[in-house]
């Protein structure tokens, strides 16, 4: 559970970092494409499904649709390419885990399924809260960034402004080629 929690991490920091990219044809067709094969899926795991009964039943459905929604929500996070849509996937499939996880605990009985019950919620409300901590200091961190680059900005200006005529010039020039300005 780790694993997934760490690279959509790492997927919203680096495209993050580099600001919103806009949307190609490519990254939509890969998209749609995404979805169609998580819907396919999800009808395949479904049709197996079928030859169960009872809880196993449930939770083999409750499987499938947990996967069909990280696949989905993965897919739309990376077409979106935006921080807020890395922590909605990730809210999303944290919520479809805990479906998931509700449905292996209605086949325990007693104590047990009281305890399977507590710890799915338990689970639920750590992946939420990874998410929306991840998501904050992913935001600060980018602050932080532009502040650094912005007083070093106003750093090099300040050098550039010892200078007179051409040099002045040349020193601004250089500056902004290398802050973006």
């Amino acid at each position: 559970m780790r694993t997934p929690h760490l690279i959509l991490l790492l997927g919203a920091a680096l495209l993050w970092a580099a600001h919103v990219r806009a949307a190609t044809p490519e990254s939509r067709l890969a998209y749609q494409q995404a979805r169609e094969q998580a819907a396919a899926n999800y009808k395949n795991a479904r049709a197996q499904c079928d030859a169960v009964t009872g809880n196993p039943k449930d939770l083999c459905v409750a499987e499938a649709k947990a996967v069909r929604v990280r696949a989905e929500e993965e897919a739309r996070a990376k077409y979106e390419d935006t921080l807020k849509a890395y922590t909605r996937a990730r809210l999303k499939i944290a919520d479809a885990n805990y479906d998931r996880d509700k449905t292996r605990c209605a086949g325990l009985a007693g104590n047990d399924r009281d305890v399977c019950q507590a710890q799915a919620k338990a689970t639920l409300v750590a992946a939420r809260a990874d998410a929306k901590a991840d998501q904050k200091t992913i935001e600060a961190r980018n602050e932080a960034r532009d502040d650094k680059l912005e007083a070093a900005w106003k750093v090099a200006k300040e050098r550039c402004d010892a200078f007179a005529g051409a040099a002045r010039d040349q020193c601004m020039s250089d500056a902004k080629a290398q802050f973006g300005k």
